[in-house]
């Protein structure tokens, strides 16, 4: 087995493994994958293809792209690549672009917004197709550099879930490639030779607290290998009595709970 297969064997384990762990796909099921042009959708959409192929359930999938109007942006280059593949899909036309460079201070950066509007209009896409969930091309790095940027910005313990519902509850979102680490993907990309889709909003800005992050990540992977796993597992593996979230658990009743074991013994 040679290193592009050993690759591609690699990537799927790991989707089996986010798949069979977070209980992703159900018989019957009609997924919306969201496709940026990026080397993370495109490989998000091989997989699926491929575990639509080998599963033992049927599941439907419908690849959507939403064109934000972005200038320069190459039209032709998705439904040409879909098309060839003969994958049912859509383009959505929004000029998001606009609202988002209107809206958004000088020197701030676009993400927040952008990821906003972009969201929204991908929910009531995936409705208007009759779609109950929805795939992004989040992975193992997208994950960890999100929970440090809301540990050290934020003030809180979160990141991306593999799967979660929208607020409405009507729709359940998936990540695929949350065990995927971005190496892989780009050595996958390379050897597809995806026909890649530049962002010309968030990769204009250079100074973006998640590159910083990236990079800290990055040069402890480096000096500590092996670092991300680790931080994957901690992120499974959570005690809440041993955070300081009230929420989570109940300090409180701990003097009661200790007097009732006295008293029983």
């Amino acid at each position: 087995m040679n290193q592009q297969q050993q690759n591609t064997k690699k990537l799927q384990k790991s989707v089996a493994q986010a798949i069979k762990q977070y209980s992703m796909i159900e018989d019957g099921d009609k997924i919306m994958v969201c496709l940026s042009g990026g080397k993370d959708s495109y490989t998000m959409l091989d997989m699926l293809l491929y575990f639509q192929k080998v599963a033992p359930i049927h599941f439907d999938l419908v690849a959507v792209n939403l064109d934000q109007k972005q200038p320069g942006f190459p039209e032709e280059v998705l439904p040409n690549y879909l098309s060839e593949l003969q994958v049912a899909y859509k383009i959505i036309e929004k000029n998001t672009y606009k609202v988002v460079m209107d809206k958004t201070p000088e020197g701030k950066t676009t993400c927040s917004l952008c990821s906003r509007l972009r969201r929204g209009t991908l929910y009531e896409a995936a409705k208007d197709l009759g779609c109950n969930k929805l795939a992004l091309g989040h992975h193992k790095n997208d994950i960890l550099e999100t929970f440090f940027l809301n540990f050290f910005f934020s003030g809180k313990l979160e990141t991306m879930p593999p799967k979660f519902k929208n607020d409405a509850g009507d729709l359940v979102i998936l990540r695929p490639l949350a065990f995927c680490s971005e190496t892989d993907i780009e050595m996958f990309s390379n050897y597809r030779n995806y026909p890649i889709i530049p962002c010309n909003l968030c990769g204009s800005q250079e100074n973006l607290q998640r590159k910083k992050v990236k990079e800290m990540i990055s040069n402890w992977e480096q000096e500590f290998p092996n670092r991300n796993a680790i931080m994957m597992n901690a992120l499974q593996n959570v005690s809440p009595s041993h955070l300081l979230d009230t929420e989570l658990y109940d300090f409180n009743s701990l003097e009661n709970k200790q007097n009732e074991t006295t008293l029983i013994s």
